[in-house]
């Protein structure tokens, strides 16, 4: 049975970034399909800027073209902030033969040891790390050290080869709240979303 990966984030907006690197997530891991989970309320976040179904709308548009990858809402229906392991729990009830992959970038790992149960969590889901450039394993925090070294040892955490786009939605949003439609770093379908709905203007 062929591994399912989840990939969550605010995606505000879902940029190529994003594609990129679920395509890595699914090709390096050998995942049958790559669940996109746009967050509903992130505890770690300020609340997102634009609305769920804005931001659900556009990772829809974005994946059409993509046969290996799918969306959900289950972070956008529940009520609260959104938690991980609650998400995780969702996917092992509904897959609960299959192995999950959730994958996690390289700034996420280093505060891992913050999550809500993650000493449960890294029991129930293997994971998949996304390296951004500079950043480095030997940053991790030590309460992360005996997992880590295990988890790499056995499999169940493993480093993907392909770095992280240097770009963010943070980025992008700046750029197109000056009138600037960024260059080629979101899908054309997601651009013409963003202007039909008025999303991130002044």
């Amino acid at each position: 049975m062929k591994p399912i990966g989840l990939f969550g984030g605010t995606f505000d907006p879902v940029h190529n970034g994003h594609l990129n690197i679920a395509q890595a997530f699914a090709d390096e891991i050998g995942l049958e399909t790559v669940i996109f989970l746009p967050a509903g309320e992130p505890y770690h976040k300020t609340a997102a800027q634009t609305a769920a179904a804005h931001r659900l709308a556009m990772v829809e548009a974005a994946v059409a073209d993509y046969p290996q990858f799918a969306v959900s809402d289950c972070d956008i229906v529940r009520q609260g902030a959104t938690y991980t392991f609650d998400t995780v729990q969702i996917f092992r009830q509904q897959f609960p033969n299959t192995p999950l992959w959730w994958l996690l970038g390289s700034d996420s790992l280093m505060k891992l040891h913050t999550w809500k149960r993650w000493e449960t969590l890294v029991r129930q889901i293997n994971i998949a790390v996304a390296m951004r450039e500079g950043d480095s394993l030997n940053k991790t925090p030590a309460v992360l050290h005996s997992w880590l070294g295990g988890a790499l040892q056995n499999g169940s955490v493993r480093i993907l080869n392909t770095l992280l786009y240097p770009v963010s939605s943070t980025q992008i949003r700046s750029e197109l709240q000056q009138g600037r439609f960024s260059d080629g770093l979101i899908p054309p379908q997601v651009e013409r979303y963003i202007r039909r709905h008025g999303l991130y203007q002044n």
